[in-house]
C-alpha cells in the first residue's frame, strides 16, 4: 500500500500547478570554449556548480566535457556542429557511431537532455540548411535504437533572422526562402514535442536600431509600453515581443503545439567605440531583469503563463572569437573566474548599477507612489504589471494580509510601486510606470495625515528604501501572520494556499 500512498501524495502535489513546485522556467548558460586562455572543464564546472547553475549548453560533444559533468546533477544540452551535418545526413552509419562513442559511455552519469543537431544554419555562408532535417532524424533514429528517443530531445538552434517580419509580433512570419527545410522541419519537432530553438539578442536589435529602439524597452526597464495594433497586446521590452513573434509565425503555418526554448540570449559587457551600449552595468541589468522575468512564470502577452526555458550566453569571455570587440565580452565570467558583473540567479536579489550608468538615483532616501493625477485604467494595468512581470512581491496588499487595508487602489499601487522602486536602484526611470508613479522625499507612512485622500490608513506599513533586503516589511501585527506559499499569475496578482492546508490535503491521503 506504502507505494499508492507516495503516488497519491506526489499527485497532490503536480495536481496543483498553482504552487509551481513540480514545474516551472529553467534558466541555463552557454559554456563556450572558444579561447586559449580558459579553465579545464573541471573547472569550469566546479564554478557552474558553485553558482548552482542546473542547466548547461555546450557546443560539440568534448569527452572532456562530458566526463568534467558526471554526476553533478547538471542537465547538458550537447551539439552537433555545422560541420557535421553532412556525415550525418548522409548515413545513419555515422550517428549510431557518434551516439555509440561519444554518449553512451558517459550516459546516464552526465546528464544529457537535449542535442542540438546544427546552430544557426541560416547565417552560415555554406548552404547546409537542407541537411538539418535528415541529420535530425537519424540522430533521432540512433537515439531510438538506444532506447533513449524519450528521454533526450533533438532540435536545431535558430537566429531571429529566420524571420521575415518580427514587428509587430502578431505579424511574425517565417522568411519564404528558409520553406524548403522550415515545414519538414517543424513537421519533426511537432511529432517529437521538441521544442524551436532560438537565439534572441535585444542587444543587437538597439545597436544596429538606437532611433527606433530605446535602451530601456531593450533592457526591460522600459516604463512605457509598446502597442501591438493587430492585437492591442502591450509589450514592455523587446524579449517579449520578439518571442512572440515567433509563437506567431509557428501559429501561421498552423504549429500552435511547439513551445519555444531561447538557447542563446545575453549582452555584452564591453564593446568597440561605437557600441556604446556594451557595459558592465548594462549586461547586468540585462541580465538580472531577464532572470526575474522568466523565473516569474508569467510568459509573454500572447502566450501568458507560458513556461519558457532560456541560456544566458555566456559563461566566459572568449578572446579567440572572430569579429568587433563585444563579440568576446560576453562571458559572466573572466578566465580566472572572477564575475565580470555580480549576477544573482536566483532572481532575487537587487541590481546595484555601477558609477557611469545611464539612470540617477536621488542623493537621500525616496519613495515611489501613485500619482493622483494618473487615470484608474493606467494606475491599474501599472500595478498588474508591478505584480507581475515587475517581480514585485504583491502578497502584504491581499485581502487579510497586514497591509490590504485601506482597500483602494492608490494605496496598493504605492505599495507595489515603491518595491519596484526599491528594488530596481531607485532611479528616476523605476518610478514612471507610464505616468502613474510620483517620486516623493517624505515617507509615505505619513502620508496618511497629509494626504488623506490617497493613503489613509497606509501607515500599517513601512515601505523599504534602497538597500534594504526585504522588497516590504509591515509592521509587528504581521508577525501573527500564518505561513504560506504564493504563486504569481499573469493579471498581477497572488493567490495564496496556506501551508498548513496542503500538508493537511496531503496527510488526508496517508
Amino acid at each position: 500500500m506504502l507505494p499508492s500512498r507516495f503516488n497519491l501524495i506526489f499527485a497532490a502535489f503536480c495536481f496543483l500547478p498553482l504552487l509551481d513546485l513540480c514545474l516551472g522556467s529553467t534558466i541555463g548558460i552557454c559554456y563556450g570554449r572558444n579561447g586559449d586562455d580558459l579553465p579545464t572543464p573541471d573547472k569550469a564546472a566546479e564554478l557552474i556548480k558553485q553558482h548552482n547553475i542546473k542547466y548547461v549548453r555546450i557546443y560539440d560533444s568534448n569527452i572532456q566535457v562530458l566526463k568534467a559533468f558526471a554526476n553533478s546533477g547538471v542537465e547538458l544540452m550537447i551539439g552537433v556542429p555545422n560541420y557535421d551535418l553532412l556525415a550525418f545526413s548522409q548515413f545513419q552509419s555515422n550517428a549510431d557511431t557518434w551516439l555509440k562513442n561519444n554518449i553512451l559511455p558517459y550516459y546516464p552519469t552526465t546528464k544529457i537532455t537535449y542535442i542540438t543537431v546544427g546552430a544557426e544554419v541560416t547565417e552560415v555562408p555554406s548552404n547546409v540548411s537542407a541537411l538539418v532535417v535528415p541529420a535530425m532524424q537519424n540522430v533521432f533514429a540512433a537515439l531510438k535504437k538506444a532506447g533513449l528517443h524519450r528521454k533526450i530531445k533533438v532540435s536545431s538552434t535558430h537566429s531571429l533572422g529566420i524571420l521575415s517580419r518580427s514587428f509587430p509580433p502578431s505579424a511574425g512570419a517565417f522568411s519564404s526562402h528558409y520553406a524548403h527545410f522550415l515545414k519538414p522541419m517543424l513537421e519533426f519537432l511537432a511529432d517529437n514535442q521538441s521544442p524551436f530553438m532560438v537565439d534572441i539578442y535585444p542587444y543587437y536589435a538597439y545597436r544596429d536600431s538606437p532611433t527606433n529602439v530605446s535602451l530601456d524597452y531593450a533592457l526591460f526597464q522600459s516604463s512605457s509600453e509598446v502597442i501591438d495594433p493587430n492585437t492591442g497586446l502591450l509589450y514592455t521590452n523587446m524579449f517579449d515581443a520578439q518571442i512572440d513573434a515567433l509563437y506567431f509565425a509557428l501559429m501561421a503555418l498552423n504549429f500552435r503545439t511547439i513551445k519555444v526554448m531561447v538557447t542563446e540570449t545575453g549582452w555584452p559587457s564591453k564593446g568597440s567605440p561605437k557600441e556604446t551600449a556594451a557595459t558592465p552595468d548594462n549586461a547586468q541589468t540585462y541580465n538580472t531583469n531577464l532572470i526575474r522575468h522568466v523565473i516569474n512564470n508569467t510568459g509573454t502577452p500572447a502566450k501568458p503563463d507560458e513556461e519558457l526555458d532560456i541560456y544566458i550566453f555566456s559563461l566566459f569571455n572568449e578572446n579567440r572569437k572572430p569579429g568587433i570587440e563585444s563579440e568576446r565580452n560576453w562571458g559572466l565570467f573572466y578566465p580566472v573566474g572572477t564575475s565580470v558583473y555580480n549576477l544573482d540567479f536566483s532572481g532575487k536579489g537587487v541590481t546595484e548599477m555601477a558609477a557611469g550608468g545611464n539612470s540617477t538615483n536621488t542623493t537621500g532616501p525616496s519613495w515611489c507612489i501613485a500619482s493622483s493625477n494618473a487615470t484608474e485604467a493606467d494606475m491599474k494595468n501599472a500595478l498588474n504589471w508591478a505584480c507581475g512581470s515587475g517581480n514585485v512581491d504583491c502578497t502584504a496588499i491581499q485581502p487579510s494580509q497586514p497591509c490590504y487595508e485601506p482597500n483602494t487602489l492608490v494605496s496598493h499601487a504605492s505599495f507595489a510601486f515603491n518595491s519596484y522602486y526599491q528594488q530596481n536602484g531607485a532611479t528616476d526611470v523605476a518610478c514612471s510606470f507610464g505616468g502613474a508613479g510620483l517620486k516623493v522625499t517624505n515617507d509615505p507612512k505619513l502620508f496618511s495625515k497629509e494626504f488623506s485622500n490617497l493613503l489613509a490608513g497606509y501607515d500599517k506599513c513601512l515601505y523599504m528604501t534602497a538597500g534594504s533586503k526585504n522588497t516590504s516589511i509591515a509592521n509587528n501585527d504581521s508577525a501573527n501572520t500564518s505561513t504560506a506559499i504564493s504563486f504569481r499569475k499573469h493579471t498581477g496578482f497572488v493567490a495564496w494556499v496556506p501551508a498548513s492546508l496542503l500538508m493537511h490535503l496531503l496527510l488526508s491521503f496517508v
